[in-house]
């Protein structure tokens, strides 16, 4: 039971932070998402990008502390220290 809430809390994190980013690429972008993510790649702004996007993972994760699903809020604190990890593999290599 405990192990099903993590993984949704998990999965939650994940579409946030996807929703996060090509959010802030249509708003904020002139390009469309292929092209602004091939820039992004190309100028070394990917870690940047997928930073921007894990704001939605705030919403969340708060949302989920207030109805009281703090195994779901770890499955998104999860998913957030994956989407670091990534970052910081894109910033070091």
């Amino acid at each position: 039971m405990i192990k099903k809430e993590i993984l949704i809390g998990f999965l939650v994190g994940l579409i946030a932070n996807t929703i996060g980013t090509l959010l802030y690429i249509v708003i904020f972008s002139d390009f469309g998402i292929v092209e602004t993510y091939q820039m992004a790649v190309a100028q070394g702004h990917i870690g940047s990008l997928l930073a921007l996007g894990a704001i939605l993972n705030l919403i969340a994760f708060f949302g989920f502390i207030r109805v009281r699903r703090d195994y779901r809020a770890r499955g998104v604190m999860i998913a957030t220290l994956l989407t670091a990890m990534v970052i910081l593999y894109y910033k070091v290599f």
